[in-house]
């Protein structure tokens, strides 16, 4: 079934725990961290030390999304925090390939992604050290943009690559994610969706999730 990956940014700050187990509770696949710098992007979140402080609290697989610049100067310290996968971004500064291999030799899955701009000749020398790949589907940086169909093209020549290799490859699609939105994207290949608004706003998480997860199975 489509895994469901609730971004903890549109979750409530002030009760970041309680939040997680709510999600875990409503039947989520895993926990999307957004971890911004305010360089790669125009934003600031969280990191290691927080992440650690909510590890404790839930079971649930880890998904950090790096929006960071030098993503190998952190990889040690997201995996001390308790991460199970870490994602950098191919246009990030420093050497996303060299993050990719830290993250592997340390127990982790390794994801790369690409903002709406990059053309997929970008990404694709790094997938072949990639479990997951992510396809974002707004800017990064900020919550609640409208989703950029434009994207979608991407999410099949993905799935179209990890075919012709014989790869058997998570696909992600973060931003704009809505119950129309989802299920264009699985119908292009994702196996992942992640979501913020559409699910911390939702009347009945549990129901939404649910629904999302029975949209098309994985690869």
């Amino acid at each position: 079934m489509t895994k469901v990956s609730p971004s903890m940014l549109s979750a409530d700050f002030s009760r970041l725990g309680d939040e997680l187990v709510r999600v875990e509770k409503a039947g989520a696949d895993w926990a999307h961290l957004d971890v911004m710098d305010g360089m790669f992007v125009p934003n600031i979140t969280f990191g290691p030390p927080v992440i650690k402080a909510i590890r404790g609290r839930s079971r649930i697989t880890f998904d950090a999304h790096l929006m960071i610049q030098s993503p190998e100067r952190y990889v040690d310290a997201f995996a001390d925090a308790g991460c199970d996968m870490v994602t950098v971004h191919c246009e990030a500064e420093g050497d996303p390939a060299e993050a990719m291999d830290r993250i592997r030799e340390r127990g982790m899955k390794a994801g790369v992604s690409l903002n709406p701009e990059t053309p997929t000749s970008r990404i694709e020398p790094f997938l072949d050290k990639a479990d997951l790949a992510l396809v974002m589907t707004v800017h990064p940086g900020f919550g609640g943009q409208a989703f950029i169909s434009d994207c979608v093209p991407k999410i099949s020549w993905i799935s179209e690559w990890a075919k012709r290799k014989g790869r058997r490859m998570e696909i992600s699609v973060d931003g704009g994610v809505n119950s129309v939105t989802g299920k264009t994207c699985v119908e292009a290949g994702a196996t992942v969706l992640v979501a913020g608004s559409s699910l911390f706003k939702s009347a009945d998480m549990a129901s939404q999730i649910s629904e999302w997860k029975a949209y098309g199975p994985s690869l």
